[in-house]
């Protein structure tokens, strides 16, 4: 496996260019999938970023936009609020996305993952050919401007969201795998999905998790190789399927983000190599 390893910049938690320049360096890693909406929303903050990666040699793999209005305090309030399904934001988050596309530009960026929101899992749901046709709005941005969207996972079972992408029939919209997201939302087995999305995957998150033991609420995120996620498993079938896309370390919890970071990287080199 010579695939890149990356970090998301959310992750870190910096607030500026020299900042995430300086955190991204800490992690031991000289790729990162950039989140483009802080420098849609604070250009100045992140003003000459492009030339800080190219003198500190780090190289962006990716970006990663969010939607408008999106609400993670509990699984109901993510189903109501999250990615382009609701009505209220659309117009909002259309223009957005219209500006994630001139900034990924600026990092000769091809590839933007996002959370779409939840999929109907019916066709004949009203709100599923809605998702569809925005979904086909967003896919003609990107493909005019030379880039694929990589959808996250997780809302749904893969079977639903496989469906979903089977409908679109967009050679240009893809799967960002996030195995933690298949635990914290309590959708399935983080290994027999790539079965079943292996046609779409493009990139992955290397996130972890454990299961929620009350129905209804979220999993937990842990750093990576303490949770549920069998990794060497992950990376083998990864591997067996064909997989040549690039894996980008994300933690979303936890107040010892670069020391965990470090750990996630280690065990990846280590199983990677394993695999060769």
């Amino acid at each position: 496996m010579k695939n890149r390893l990356a970090v998301c910049s959310w992750s870190l938690q910096a607030t500026n260019a020299k900042e995430l320049v300086e955190r991204i360096q800490k992690v031991g890693v000289h790729y990162v999938q950039l989140a483009l909406s802080p420098l849609v929303k604070d250009p100045e903050a992140w003003k000459g970023l492009a030339d800080m990666f190219k003198n500190a040699g780090i190289q962006v793999i990716s970006g990663m936009a969010e939607t408008i209005g999106e609400d993670y305090t509990s699984l109901e309030s993510i189903r109501r609020t999250g990615g382009i399904v609701p009505d209220a934001n659309w117009e909002a988050n259309w223009v957005h996305f219209q500006k994630i596309v001139e900034v990924a530009k600026e990092f000769n960026i091809k590839l933007v993952t996002f959370h779409a929101g939840f999929v109907p899992h019916e066709p004949e749901d009203p709100s599923y050919n809605k998702l569809r046709d925005r979904m086909l709005q967003l896919s003609e941005l990107f493909r005019d401007n030379g880039m694929n969207l990589g959808l996250e996972t997780g809302q749904e079972t893969a079977p639903h969201l496989k469906m979903f992408l089977d409908s679109l029939n967009c050679p240009n919209v893809r799967v960002n795998y996030d195995p933690a997201n298949i635990l914290l939302y309590g959708n399935g087995d983080p290994i027999k999905v790539i079965d079943t999305l292996s046609g779409y995957i493009v990139q992955c998150h290397l996130k972890d998790a454990t299961r929620t033991k009350v129905p209804g609420t979220w999993g937990t995120e842990v750093a990576v190789g303490t949770g549920e996620v069998d990794w060497k498993q992950f990376f083998t079938k990864l591997n067996q399927i064909g997989f040549n896309g690039d894996f980008s370390l994300e933690r979303e919890a936890g107040d010892q983000r670069i020391i965990d970071l470090n750990a996630g990287r280690q065990l990846a080199e280590k199983l990677m190599a394993e695999i060769q």
